[in-house]
């Protein structure tokens, strides 16, 4: 909403906005961009003249300026409305979805068009690395949109990307995730066949080919489906993989046929994949896979993904937005991969509405299987979700000490930070898992640490 708020005011328009609680970094954003927040919500809050009132998925029915708004008969949009009727009209939207990896590869399709000299726009969960912003207003053709299957407003609860009008779409995996508003893996397929079904037949739909749930729900498209991966029957794949300086290189092949060496900045086969889909969608729009090739080496990695904050007394700080079982133990094994003689510690933050319950309680206990340790914060909401649903802390440290890894919980971040500290040496690394900033664990990590170094 923070996002949207600037893109509108890049438009010309008047923006103003209310929020529960504003803080840094969304807060002090807003303000270099000269948008402040209404702290709490009021009904004057609405001003007399206003034309558009934009409702956020985390406010309810009763919010007051949601009230004040609809009495008064006010156009009341959610954000993806927003993004449909002022921001993608004459624009061809090209739609990143998936449980993972969304983030990072639209942000590698962005960078590819913007090298291409496309002038792209795009709005992305994530600061990219090389625009420095999660957004950008472009006077080029294409849209690159970050395509979430999350619900949007109370008075409007579909997915995000069902209101996405893409041309050129792509399906990196599908998860069961979102525990709060979809009841099982099946619900979860059903928004994605359905968006799948939503793309033109004039367009086209890649999907990962080594994922049976993202094929199945690719099979309700009429538009083109193809696919990619790092097996040899997919239409688009990558050949001979090996780890180099901190990332991967490897051949490009699409339809059979070498299209050349690849060097790829960031580690791990994920994120092979998600270049993969990204130079596929830029394909789409007709970028060549050489210059696709080009760009990428220019990559600047996603903020939070794998991101190094730092080093001290030998110890590396890696900030991460894993929180996901799967995200996790890919995490982990991308950072074993790139630093192979190195102990991972591991602090995590249960906080997103999926984390926090417990239908991933054994999950958990396998993906933080390679770690050397794991230090834990409580789940992070306290709410009326029953006790059997809640994803137990207590119950996590447990399995994991009795699979041999080193679990403690602390309810204060101090506590985390000197428990992580404590345990690294030289050579170490302690990652921070967190789907959010996890009260700047990681800038406190490294000051300890600093502090040790002396």
């Amino acid at each position: 909403m923070g996002t949207l708020a600037a893109m509108l005011k890049e438009q010309g328009k008047t923006v103003t906005g209310s929020d529960a609680m504003a803080y840094p970094p969304m807060s002090t954003w807003l303000e270099a961009r000269g948008l402040t927040i209404q702290s709490g919500y009021r009904k004057e809050h609405i001003p007399d003249d206003v034309d558009l009132v934009v409702v956020g998925n985390v406010s309810r029915r009763e919010n007051p300026e949601s009230v004040e708004a609809h009495e008064r008969g006010l156009l009341c949009l959610s954000m993806p409305e927003v993004l449909r009727a002022l921001f993608f009209p004459e624009k061809r939207v090209l739609c990143v979805t998936g449980t993972h990896g969304k983030t990072t590869t639209a942000s590698m399709l962005a960078w590819i068009l913007f090298d291409a000299s496309r002038d792209p726009s795009f709005f992305i969960g994530g600061v990219t690395g090389n625009f420095g912003a999660n957004y950008r207003l472009g006077h080029g053709e294409d849209f690159v949109i970050e395509g979430d299957e999350y619900d949007t407003a109370w008075f409007d609860k579909v997915p995000k990307f069902w209101h996405y009008p893409a041309k050129h779409a792509l399906i990196n995996n599908v998860e069961f995730d979102h525990a709060d508003i979809y009841p099982d893996i099946v619900a979860i397929e059903h928004v994605f066949s359905a968006f799948a079904a939503q793309i033109p037949d004039d367009g086209t739909l890649w999907v990962n080919a080594e994922d049976t749930r993202a094929r199945r729900c690719a099979s309700h498209a009429t538009a083109k489906v193809r696919t990619f991966g790092l097996s040899e029957t997919a239409d688009l794949y990558a050949k001979n993989l090996r780890p180099e300086d901190g990332g991967m290189r490897f051949s490009l092949h699409f339809e059979s046929v070498d299209q050349g060496e690849v060097w790829l900045p960031v580690p791990a086969e994920y994120n092979v994949r998600n270049f993969l889909g990204a130079a596929a969608l830029a394909h789409d729009v007709g970028v060549s896979w050489q210059r696709s090739i080009d760009a990428i080496a220019g990559f600047r990695t996603t903020r939070r993904r794998q991101e190094q904050v730092g080093e001290a007394a030998g110890v590396r700080v890696i900030d991460d937005f894993a929180h996901h079982p799967t995200a996790v133990a890919q995490t982990l094994e991308a950072l074993h991969g790139q630093y192979p003689d190195a102990r991972i510690h591991v602090a995590f933050e249960a906080k997103s509405n999926t984390s926090r319950r417990a239908v991933f309680q054994q999950a958990y206990v396998d993906a933080f299987q390679s770690a050397a340790s794991v230090t834990l914060a409580p789940p992070w909401k306290k709410d009326a979700l029953p006790e059997h649903m809640k994803l137990s802390i207590p119950k996590l440290v447990q399995d994991l000490n009795d699979r041999g890894v080193t679990t403690e919980a602390f309810d204060a971040n101090e506590a985390i930070a000197d428990r992580c500290v404590e345990l690294a040496e030289p050579g170490d690394i302690i990652a921070v898992l967190s789907g959010s900033n996890f009260g700047d664990l990681p800038q406190h990590i490294l000051s300890r640490l600093r502090e040790r170094e002396g």
